[in-house]
């Protein structure tokens, strides 16, 4: 590397962790540096230490409920809950009384959120019903993941309990799902509209995916102020349409993470990656996401038994990297439709 190009990556580092944030080119220059670079190290180092100021040491735990297994017919090349995946024969809704108790699990152990999540065809209404449920049994603030929406749905998340949405404008949007760009970016708007906060991640990294597309869902996250971002990379399951493709290492996806947190600049309430992994909790992120029942990853229909980590296992990461898990979450330490959003756990 000429000293010229150093000069500039340096001066790029600087001004990221000023808390400046960086630009589409300052982010391109940062996403093809030589992951075994001293310049990489750097950039983790910086994104890191931005992190540990700005969210005050904590580390967030967001436990994800997979609440049904189905079939879905929107066949996202990604996801293994398709029709196209073959996988999943028979639908599963997990009963009332496993939801509760995987709430009540979360909740004992700390988590900061519970995130639902449903497949693209799953009942918007039994979705309410299920916020309803869980605002009347636990404390921990509710997020959902569900399909596109439209204001009147997103007031009704809101009177079901729930205080935000996890969508995403995903990488191949259009090409590797059905969805158009601009009706994923409408739903973020609603979200913004209505008043749940918005979280976010830049996924599914592949291997395939060019840094343009990847900083693109970055500088968008921040143009939109997502109460989080991050990346996620893609997982392949045994018979993925896409495993001939490989995945990124989690080398490289620290890399990204450290990137992202650059961008965001002052604009997030935590930082995220996923599937959890120590090394991007030292590049920048601080949330981790546990997980039971289904997930797109997984071909089993509980991945809380198969590839998921436990509360307990993400939190063992936190604070081996450092991280304290164990008091008030930044992302809803805030007033919420009136509401203090705040949580309080023991470590």
């Amino acid at each position: 590397m000429s000293w010229k190009i150093a000069h500039n990556i340096a001066d790029i580092l600087r001004k990221g962790g000023d808390n400046q944030g960086i630009d589409r080119d300052d982010a391109l220059a940062l996403m093809q540096l030589d992951v075994h670079s001293p310049e990489v190290s750097a950039l983790m180092h910086t994104a890191d230490r931005l992190s540990r100021e700005q969210f005050n040491g904590k580390g967030e735990n967001h436990f994800h409920i997979g609440i049904n297994v189905e079939a879905c017919p929107f066949n996202c090349s990604f996801c293994s809950l398709t029709v196209k995946a073959d996988i999943f024969k028979e639908k599963v809704e997990f009963r009332d009384d496993e939801i509760l108790r995987w709430a009540g699990l979360a909740e004992s152990g700390g988590a900061d959120a519970l995130n639902l999540m449903t497949t693209g065809t799953y009942s918007f209404e039994r979705l309410l019903e299920v916020g309803e449920l869980l605002k009347n049994a636990v404390s921990t603030p509710l997020v959902a993941n569900t399909r596109d929406i439209n204001h009147r749905e997103g007031e009704k998340l809101l009177d079901a309990g729930f205080v935000g949405a996890y969508h995403a404008l995903r990488l191949g949007e259009g090409r590797d799902t059905p969805f158009k760009r601009d009706k994923r970016i409408h739903t973020i708007e609603v979200l913004k509209d209505v008043g749940l906060l918005w979280m976010n991640c830049v996924e599914p990294v592949g291997p395939e995916h060019a840094p343009e597309e990847i900083v693109d869902l970055m500088l968008l996250a921040k143009m939109y102020g997502a109460t989080y971002s991050g990346v996620m990379r893609r997982i392949n399951f045994p018979g993925s349409p896409m495993e001939h493709l490989g995945m990124v290492s989690e080398l490289e996806l620290a890399r990204m993470v450290a990137v992202s947190r650059l961008v965001m600049a002052d604009v997030p309430k935590a930082h995220c990656t996923h599937e959890p992994n120590s090394l991007s909790l030292i590049a920048g992120a601080n949330l981790l996401f546990p997980e039971v029942g289904s997930s797109p990853r997984d071909n089993q229909p509980d991945t809380g038994k198969s590839r998921g980590s436990g509360i307990l296992d993400a939190r063992r990461m936190h604070r081996e990297t450092g991280w304290d898990p164990g008091f008030s979450s930044n992302c809803f330490a805030m007033k919420t439709n009136g509401k203090r959003m705040s949580t309080q756990h023991a470590v």
